[in-house]
């Protein structure tokens, strides 16, 4: 039996809210991998938001390409990787980028009091969203191995 997800499973997992874990190629070592929050919408680009002074946009912009990977951490475990190439790494909005994704992982009230400690009206000043285009996919549903 085959615990790879379909594509609308693989697609729906990777738009939950989950704390990604990105890879960048790192020249002449192991690859940079960190934690990172990110947005996505099926069928879409993956996003994410960094300082644009950030070691990992720097490796980015020369590799041209990343790795996302995101999990659920509790039985039974699934998991959705995917690698593809960067399309654009541009100035975060505010209102289009940066408060929708602060919303996501914190809520409206606890998204606010963070951007309020971050800058306020000026939050996300000098950081960037980093778009990549998924092409290769990597899944595994355990819960096909136990029917539940």
């Amino acid at each position: 039996m085959s615990l790879a997800m379909t594509v609308a499973e693989r697609e729906a997992f990777l738009a939950d809210v989950h704390v990604g874990v990105i890879s960048i190629a790192e020249p002449g070592r192991g690859p940079m991998t960190v934690p990172i929050w990110y947005a996505y919408d099926p069928g879409g680009e993956v996003r994410i938001w960094t300082g644009a002074t950030a070691h990992k946009v720097a490796l980015i912009r020369q590799a041209g390409r990343f790795s996302l990977c995101v999990q659920q951490e509790t039985p039974p475990y699934k998991y959705v990787s995917v690698e593809g190439p960067v399309v654009a790494v541009e100035p975060i909005q505010l209102e289009r980028d940066l408060r929708p994704l602060v919303y996501r992982y914190l809520g409206q009230m606890e998204g606010e009091r963070y951007l309020a400690q971050i800058g306020g009206a000026s939050a996300g000043e000098g950081d960037v969203l980093v778009r990549m285009r998924p092409e290769r996919w990597r899944t595994s549903d355990f819960s096909k191995a136990t029917g539940s």
